[in-house]
């Protein structure tokens, strides 16, 4: 699979962060929910590296994209 094309795809491999998050957290919960490497690289390359909700990372996303 290739960078995710939507929010919703990437946050289905952030099913369960808890959140205030870092973007290790975020990598870390990807990583146990099985996303590809192409999905770990799109997390870091995020502008952001501290998330407080679901929507702050959809914000983020939206901004690199």
């Amino acid at each position: 699979m290739a960078n995710p094309r939507s929010a919703a795809e990437l946050e289905k491999y952030l099913k369960g962060v808890d959140y205030p998050a870092s973007k290790d957290d975020l990598i870390s919960k990807a990583r146990s929910n099985g996303a590809p490497q192409e999905v770990i690289d799109m997390i870091n390359s995020l502008s952001e590296s501290h998330f407080n909700s679901p929507i702050d990372v959809t914000k983020s996303f939206g901004a690199s994209h």
